[in-house]
């Protein structure tokens, strides 16, 4: 996992981007705390040092947890506290969550320590970046977070690998390295990795915040952003194989109703249609089923939707989390007026820097992800109606029925469109939105909680499914296409068509007496790596 780049990815919980969760988290990037994020943290921790020597409470440094925020803890239980915590709370079950999802939750969590908001020490941040460099990562449970407070389950699972049991106990956690699947003690050593002695409020700055949930929306926007891309492509294929009508794609049209994604999505299938002789081919045909012509409307949502979900979960990326987060003055602007506080609220005293609040709750990105999640849901549903039409004799504009090849009978394309039928009959089952249930934990300390990480979860299902369903389109446009070529010629498609079907052809030459579920598989591998981009003209990023 770990990659040669001399350049490591500087941390200072403000500029991270989608781009840097996905090369951390898939491609093994180095990464680092940056220098200002150190000293930020450094001036927190300090602060909470000196108020956990004092008499006045600080949650979670001299304080119980949750429902227990009342009771005092002395000072020398504080450190069996924060490891305490960690072990409490490490309670997920389930298959293990797949390693870039992991990785790019610790990621997350380094990220938010590093606005210097946490009370934590510098060291934390570093022990997280030493364990994603040397490819070592913690088995985190795929079961067991409702989003509030945060990913306490999966983040505790991170906890008990970087902390050292006390002497006499047996080691907790367990981390992948290399392959294995190894005890966290033996796994830390063979990397180099000194464990921690807790302090008071490490447990709760590894536990606070919903990095799971977010590593996994951050990947689920990256890879959906690249899946409308080829779902365009593979509707302007079906357009043109279909002899489609292209007046309903016209930019005149669509600044009637001036949808941003609509008017993307219309001016991708211009640019990846244009030159083709099938088009318009029908002179007697006024308009197209809706698979065909409302595709700018149903794809140009789903990008609305994904552009409202990458909004939000670009914030979480560079947020802090925690609770109590340290607001120390000079940390708090110059844009806050204490004057207009004060007309409403009550002013803490100038030397408390701890804010209790609910920054920690997965409302926004559970709700981002059941948007983008429905959205991904019709992207899928749309491409199965086309792919019907395809396989569909008598609506496919004289198509051999299945799209069978006369020379090979029995090896149409009836069965690939029941396996879209089937994906997209999961979808829907998948698509109910998890943000809107919530159980009480805690002993109704937590009484709403957001249930974003299965959220997340199931949009990442319903991604890969609709992957899988535009994969199967494409196999039945490219059969489709090529059937049109020999009718009228080579020269017959758009330009962006044509290189559209040379990488399926391409990607399929190896395959193309298997069976069409490794053909779909293998469509869906390119798809996720963008490899259909190449040779297509420029479009309008997701």
């Amino acid at each position: 996992m770990p990659t040669s780049s001399p350049t490591p990815l500087l941390l200072d919980g403000q500029s991270l981007s989608f781009a840097d969760v996905v090369a951390v988290a898939r491609h093994g990037r180095s990464v680092a705390l940056h220098p200002d994020a150190r000293t930020r943290m450094e001036r927190s921790y300090a602060w909470v040092s000196r108020a956990g020597q004092e008499d006045a409470p600080v949650y979670g440094v001299n304080t119980g947890f949750g429902s227990l925020a009342r009771v005092r803890i002395p000072a020398d239980q504080r450190a069996l506290l924060s490891l305490n915590l960690l072990r409490s709370h490490a309670a997920g079950v389930g298959p293990a969550t797949p390693v870039p999802a992991v990785r790019a939750m610790m990621l997350l969590r380094a990220n938010a320590l590093s606005k210097g908001a946490s009370g934590c020490r510098p060291l934390l941040v570093e022990t997280i970046c030493r364990m994603l460099d040397a490819g070592l990562t913690p088995v985190v449970p795929s079961r067991g977070s409702c989003g509030s407070s945060g990913d306490l389950a999966p983040l505790a699972h991170l906890g008990l690998v970087m902390a050292a049991p006390l002497p006499g106990q047996p080691d907790h956690g367990e981390a992948e390295l290399d392959g294995q699947r190894l005890p966290a003690g033996q796994a830390m050593a063979r990397a180099g990795i000194a464990r921690l002695e807790l302090q008071a409020k490490d447990g709760l700055a590894i536990t606070n915040g919903a990095q799971l949930t977010t590593g996994i929306a951050a990947l689920c926007c990256h890879d959906a952003a690249v899946l409308v891309l080829a779902a365009e492509l593979a509707a302007a294929m079906s357009i043109d194989a279909l002899r489609g009508a292209s007046r309903a794609f016209h930019p005149a049209v669509h600044r009637l109703r001036p949808y941003p994604g609509a008017q993307a999505t219309a001016a991708n299938l211009r640019r990846l249609l244009r030159g083709s002789r099938l088009v318009d081919s029908v002179p007697e045909k006024v308009q197209d089923a809706y698979s065909l012509r409302c595709t700018p409307s149903v794809l140009g949502a789903v990008r609305d939707q994904l552009a409202f979900a990458s909004r939000q979960v670009q914030v979480e990326l560079n947020s802090a989390t925690d609770n109590p987060v340290i607001l120390l003055p000079e940390d708090r602007g110059p844009d806050l007026d204490d004057a207009d506080l004060e007309d409403a609220l009550p002013l803490p005293q100038p030397d408390n820097a701890a804010f209790s609040a609910g920054l920690f709750h997965g409302e926004p990105v559970g709700m981002a992800m059941d948007s983008l999640k429905i959205g991904l849901c019709e992207l899928a549903s749309l491409s199965e109606r086309r792919l019907y039409r395809l396989t569909t004799g008598n609506l496919s504009q004289r198509l051999p029925p299945a799209l069978a090849a006369a020379d090979r009978p029995g090896l149409g394309l009836v069965l690939p469109q029941t396996t879209a039928a089937a994906l997209v009959s999961e979808n829907k089952a998948l698509a109910w939105p998890a943000s809107v249930d919530s159980i009480p934990t805690c002993e109704d300390q937590e009484d709403h909680v957001a249930m974003s990480t299965t959220a997340a979860r199931r949009c990442e299902r319903v991604l890969e499914n609709s992957r899988r369903v535009i994969a199967i389109e494409l196999l039945g446009a490219a059969h489709a296409l090529r059937f049109r070529r020999g009718e009228e010629g080579a020269d017959c498609l758009g330009a962006g068509t044509a290189a559209g079907l040379s990488w399926v052809l391409a990607t399929l030459a190896p395959l193309e007496d298997r069976p069409p579920g490794e053909q779909i598989e293998a469509l869906a591998r390119g798809i996720a790596q963008g490899a259909f981009l190449a040779g297509l003209p420029a479009l309008e990023p997701a």
